[in-house]
């Protein structure tokens, strides 16, 4: 086929905006293929424009009678076609630096509202709507859960079916839409249940429909952040990918990242003081603001934003391995098969571990169609082998729930108890509960820059590890952090409920609190970290977009967990007229028995990560020996040729 199929035999201004495809991290296995395509896109569109100038030329010679019209008319031919062939790639119509506020802004603003929402959230639950603690902490969990869970339905309908940018658009009116309604809650009395009349009278509690109001605002703002979070870092990084520098994305990165955490650090600040100190319907009335500027700021930038087309979901590959291994199921595999690999340069061997899923690439004469195709389906060693990687990884990844599950399941207990300790720091100014979990964050901003340029190079020298310590070892660490914070967090606990119900007027400091926090901290630097690179560097690369999918599907089990842990120890702990250890007074319950409990399950998924990482040794050995052997009778089938 010629490069000039296809061309438009007239003198038209080429398209000047070929751009290529970027997703952080990368979604799919075929983006060398776009690539190129694109490339011979611009190669055919250059020679297209080539062509047209050269017949447009060689008509106006024709036509041209006087040598001096005729050179006059060349060279100003020639310096068009000079200007076409030397177009400056700088001066692109849409994407670029310019973009950037727009899609910064619409992270940082849709984290205030979300943040500065749940930070104080267990004390709206606990005050409007009469909720115990235990029921408030069960809700903010599934929550949690929805809104993680969903990011994965958010991420696939991004990448396979609508575009980064309608799901960004879609998700900022369902949050806007969402915290409305939950502002409403605090304005119309109607939506709440009326006030506690004494403290000897019962309160009236939530009717079905108040509380299908407050739980339809909780589930618009899950969809509204399930479709932004997955979405935004990249397509921030799809407006520069066309500039072709990589300094720029990695400084991009480095401003989202900066932006999305002061950005939480203002949530639980900024906007829960002002709800502590002006009440709820100024408190809200700040998120609501916040996401409308979001969504707003986003709307406003669309001219200007690289809108890349959607391509097939990451897990269509998966799901095929799945379907055709079963369908295979019956099949009987031969030493002398053969197997479907894909048309790439780097071929994947097929491994011998997770044998029933290699049913899935086997090649039989009945598989070929007349013309040579693939007439059943059947998928590459490459999907087998990614699917392989996937499983493989499934138990370190379970063992990591549990950790979540001990800060989702602390921050509203140690908020409840921030509330009964001495937070001030002078006469005047108080430190509201919720804004305790500021600590945790400045531990992790401060710890993992000084890891990176501080522990790892001392640790390196002991180690001759490149990353200081391995990232099991890592993993290993933040587990046993997370048992050290739940001891801690016990033994603060108890001796602050001794003092509480002594007959002293002493009140314990909550400064006491910070230590906990900056465990807590320390744990999800140590091990969730950890865990993301552990994903990215056992996946292959086109499978890494699924590492952070692993990551958030995690923290979507963990709350799930959580509240199904909340509501049995509270059921169990409460039969028999006893006060519950998760009783809304916390001075009355036992909250440090709910530590010790958590301490012990934690050190249960210690061994338990341990036996995982045994595992997952063995699997890792036994392939290494398994590639070096076809290396070598490749090597021997070669040496032994004449």
């Amino acid at each position: 086929m010629s490069p000039f199929d296809g061309c438009d035999h007239s003198v038209d201004r080429p398209s000047n905006t070929p751009f290529l495809i970027i997703s952080f991290p990368p979604n799919h296995s075929n983006n060398i293929t776009i690539v190129l395509a694109i490339y011979m896109k611009a190669y055919q569109q250059s020679l297209c424009g080539l062509l047209n100038l050269s017949m447009s030329l060689e008509s106006r010679d024709h036509r041209s009678t006087m040598g001096t019209h005729l050179n006059q008319e060349t060279s100003s031919i020639k310096a068009e076609l000079q200007s076409k062939l030397l177009h400056d790639d700088h001066h692109v119509q849409k994407g670029g630096l310019r973009t950037m506020p727009f899609i910064i802004v619409n992270e940082a603003f849709e984290s205030i509202a979300s943040y500065g929402l749940l930070a104080n959230m267990i004390f709206y639950l606990m005050e409007v709507y009469h909720m115990e603690a235990a029921t408030g902490t069960i809700v903010l969990s599934i929550w949690t859960a929805l809104s993680n869970g969903l990011s994965v339905v958010g991420g696939v309908i991004s990448d396979a079916y609508l575009g980064r940018f309608r799901v960004i658009a879609t998700g900022s009116l369902f949050s806007l839409v969402g915290v409305t309604f939950l502002w409403l809650t605090s304005i119309v009395p109607q939506l709440t249940p009326s006030s506690c009349q004494g403290p000897d009278t019962g309160c009236a509690p939530p009717t079905r429909a108040q509380l299908g109001f407050l739980y339809a605002s909780f589930g618009l703002m899950s969809i509204g952040s399930a479709c932004i979070r997955p979405c935004s870092i990249a397509f921030g990084a799809d407006q520069l990918k066309h500039h072709n520098n990589q300094r720029l994305i990695d400084s991009y990165f480095n401003w989202y990242y900066a932006a999305n955490t002061i950005s939480i650090a203002i949530a639980t600040t900024v906007v829960v003081y002002i709800q502590d100190q002006f009440g709820w319907r100024v408190g809200f009335a700040v998120p609501v603001l916040a996401m409308f500027c979001s969504a707003l700021m986003f709307l406003l930038g669309s001219p200007l934003y690289v809108k890349v087309k959607v391509d097939k979901s990451p897990f269509s590959g998966l799901i095929q391995v799945l379907i055709v291994a079963f369908r295979n199921r019956k099949i009987l595999l031969l030493p002398d098969d053969c197997y479907n690999h894909s048309n790439e340069t780097d071929r994947v061997e097929l491994t011998d571990s997770l044998r029933f899923l290699n049913k899935a690439c086997v090649v039989r004469y009945v598989d070929i169609g007349s013309s040579g195709s693939n007439s059943s389906g059947i998928t590459t060693v490459e999907n087998v082998e990614s699917l392989k990687s996937l499983i493989r990884i499934i138990p370190i990844w379970s063992s990591g729930i549990l950790l979540f599950v001990n800060v989702l399941q602390t921050y509203p207990t140690l908020t409840l108890e921030a509330e009964k300790m001495n937070r001030k720091i002078t006469s005047r100014f108080e430190i509201p509960a919720a804004s305790f979990s500021l600590f945790m964050l400045l531990t992790i901003t401060i710890w993992i820059p000084f890891y990176d340029r501080v522990m790892i190079p001392f640790l390196a020298k002991f180690t001759h590890e490149p990353r200081g310590l391995n990232l099991k070892t890592r993993m290993g660490v933040g587990i046993i952090l997370s048992i050290i914070t739940m001891v801690v967090s016990a033994i603060v606990e108890t001796i602050r409920r001794d003092l509480a119900n002594s007959n002293t007027t002493v009140v314990m400091s909550a400064m006491w609190l910070v230590p906990r926090f900056v465990l807590l901290g320390l744990t999800e630097a140590f091990n969730a970290i950890g865990q993301l690179e552990f994903y990215y560097s056992e996946l292959p690369n086109s499978m890494s977009s699924l590492a952070t999918v692993m990551f958030m599907v995690s923290m979507a089990v963990a709350s799930v967990v959580a509240s199904l842990l909340t509501n049995i120890v509270d059921s169990v702990t409460s039969q028999g007229g006893d006060v519950s250890w998760l009783s809304s007074d916390i001075d009355e319950g036992h909250v440090d028995y709910y530590y010790w409990l958590l301490s012990f399950l934690t050190f249960l998924n210690f061994v338990y990560y341990l036996i995982c990482c045994r595992v997952h040794q063995s699997f890792s050995s036994s392939e290494s020996r398994l590639s070096h052997a076809i290396d070598k009778e490749s090597f021997d089938g070669i040496e032994g040729k004449p």
